[in-house]
């Protein structure tokens, strides 16, 4: 399980690689974080690639919670801790995002881009839940990267322990955490929500 948990792990992380690279053109304007999704799109937007996403997003998540359950007593190092800790409120994550991507794109019929996410976070009282939720979510991926990064590395790089190399994995998670709010949000200003996609606030 720890083996299959760790492969599903990797295809989902080239995907939020290029799902992250996607949100920082947000800091450019939703016009280029709309252009840059649509190029993207063709190398994860298809039959084969969404099915072994999908297939590896549930693998991960059944894994993961089996391994939480397994391991959750047994955690006692602040990286241990982490490890399983920001791995449950990833397959939380993932099973609220997924719920709710495929319930736009195949319920409401909408085109789940920039607008769809920013929809909860431009808008008040949503954006109370929707800021931590996403950022959150990107301090978790990397804090988990972390945990692993710390439990597998046994060399210096750079003259960096493993130990400062995985906090160093960390602080760049919370800093782009906060650098991809920021773009979200319009530096903070907020975006205008499209007519269509504020049927997810309610109006």
């Amino acid at each position: 399980m720890k083996k299959i948990h760790y492969i599903s792990g990797i295809i989902i992380s080239i995907f939020i690689g290029l799902h992250l690279f996607n949100h920082c053109y947000s800091l450019l304007g939703a016009e280029k974080h709309i252009a840059l999704m649509q190029r993207l799109r063709p190398i994860y937007r298809n039959v084969v690639a969404e099915t072994i996403l999908l297939l590896a997003v549930l693998v991960q998540i059944i894994s993961g919670l089996r391994l939480f359950k397994a391991r959750r007593t047994l955690a006692h190092t602040p990286f241990e801790k982490l490890h399983i800790w920001t791995g449950l409120y990833l397959a939380i994550f993932f099973v609220i995002h997924l719920a709710a991507v495929l319930s736009g794109r195949l319920w409401l019929h909408l085109d789940t881009n920039f607008y769809f996410g920013a929809a909860g976070i431009n808008s008040f009282p949503f954006n109370v839940f929707f800021i931590p939720y996403y950022g959150f979510a990107v301090i978790a991926f990397f804090g988990h990267l972390a945990a692993v990064h710390h439990q597998k590395m046994k060399h210096r790089f750079l003259g960096i322990t493993p130990k400062g190399q995985s906090k160093m994995m960390l602080l760049f998670g919370i800093c782009l955490s906060i650098l991809l709010i920021y773009g979200l949000t319009n530096h903070f200003k907020g975006f205008p929500i499209p007519p269509a996609y504020q049927v997810l606030i309610g109006k």
